[in-house]
């Protein structure tokens, strides 16, 4: 296959859908780890088109949602001082923090400056030497290696006033965190192809030992994640939990060799802190004390923040696969797209903005809200 239209085949759909209802003989709970795993099941109704007995719990890979509120005002905090350029990727300029967002400091007059790749930032630090220029990383292990590379390179080339707001988390603590949980129900797992593309798959055989799952890796089209839960149906039926790679034209078992030398040489394991969920032990990286003082948190002494989430907003019970999203009560009416309570209604990869952009806005009433025809998974 080459072209992404040969992974939304409806035909290639209702085969891969048969063969789901056929291996099925009882209820399961299976959860997709990626925001973009999960816009791919809202958009093309996967979860209505499956039979009733596999459900999909939308877990906490969003980056920008989980980020924490902390890190979001700290961030407000630097971009409003004068003299700073604070850069950003799009998405994280709508995200609220305590009482406004990135967008709202630009209004104010701070240089807040959308950017395509932390090297774009870097490029800024070295036209302006008279000011001090941030960017701000965040992400899962997918955007890591980029941002390591950044930091990298302001070191060899002596690039003294580029420093890195660091909020990046990993995938394998947030998993043995969801399951250590008493109110866990998620018997399987959908990993991020992207993921593991960067990190391979190592991690995963010992949680899928250690809690009896089936660990799958997919890719992020239709097709992509049906054969993820055709392959995760057929392990919990037959009472087995291996890990297994779906996305091999992606995913290789030792990842990018590359990439993990330079995560392992920039940055070091650290507690971190998800927005909506709280602190997970060695879920997250910091800079290695090498690369320490390009750490813009250090560099800036941010204190005395005081974060406060809206309590209406019920994102963190999202997050957690807890609580889908329109059934919250503040879904779709005191919290939208244009008025967000949460990251996850503005996030390009949140469930809430999932369930808002594909109209999903009823709470459902029961199997029969499921039942959609198999054309819902469309070729575009």
């Amino acid at each position: 296959m080459k072209y992404t239209d040969e992974f939304r085949d409806p035909e290639l759909a209702r085969r891969l859908l048969d063969d789901i209802r056929a291996e099925v003989t009882r209820p399961w709970a299976l959860m997709e780890v990626c925001g973009g795993q999960t816009h791919t099941i809202i958009r093309h109704g996967i979860d209505q088109l499956l039979p009733d007995e596999v459900e999909l719990i939308h877990g906490p890979g969003c980056p920008v949602c989980v980020t924490p509120l902390e890190v979001i005002d700290k961030a407000l905090e630097i971009a409003s001082r004068p003299g700073v350029v604070f850069c950003s990727f799009g998405d994280m300029l709508r995200v609220p923090g305590t009482g406004r967002d990135l967008f709202r400091v630009r209004s104010e007059g701070g240089d807040v400056r959308v950017v395509y790749s932390p090297l774009d930032a870097l490029r800024i630090a070295r036209e302006n030497p008279d000011r001090e220029v941030v960017f701000f990383g965040i992400g899962f292990e997918t955007t890591a290696p980029p941002n390591a590379m950044t930091v990298h390179q302001a070191h060899r080339l002596g690039i003294p006033n580029f420093s890195l707001l660091v909020s990046h988390v990993l995938v394998p603590p947030a998993i043995e965190a969801i399951m250590e949980s008493p109110r866990c129900r998620v018997q399987a797992f959908l990993a991020a192809g992207h993921v593991c593309s960067v990190m391979g798959t190592g991690e995963y055989p010992a949680l899928a030992d250690r809690y009896r799952v089936p660990i799958v890796v997919t890719g992020f089209e239709p097709l992509d994640i049906l054969e993820g839960i055709r392959r995760t149906v057929r392990q919990l039926e037959r009472g087995e939990h291996r890990v297994e790679n779906a996305y091999p034209r992606a995913v290789r078992p030792g990842g990018n060799p590359a990439a993990r030398a330079m995560l392992e040489d920039v940055f070091e394991v650290t507690d971190r802190a998800w927005r909506g969920i709280g602190v997970i032990p060695g879920s997250g990286w910091r800079l290695s004390p090498r690369y320490r003082e390009y750490d813009a948190e250090h560099r800036f002494s941010v204190t005395g923040i005081d974060t406060r989430e809206p309590a209406e907003c019920r994102s963190g019970e999202v997050l957690q696969g807890l609580l889908k999203p329109n059934e919250c009560p503040a879904f779709g009416t005191v919290c939208t797209p244009r008025t967000p309570l949460g990251a996850t209604m503005v996030s390009s990869e949140g469930a809430c903005a999932a369930y808002h952009l594909y109209r999903r806005l009823d709470i459902p009433a029961g199997p029969a809200a499921r039942t959609v025809p198999l054309e819902a998974i469309p070729g575009a």
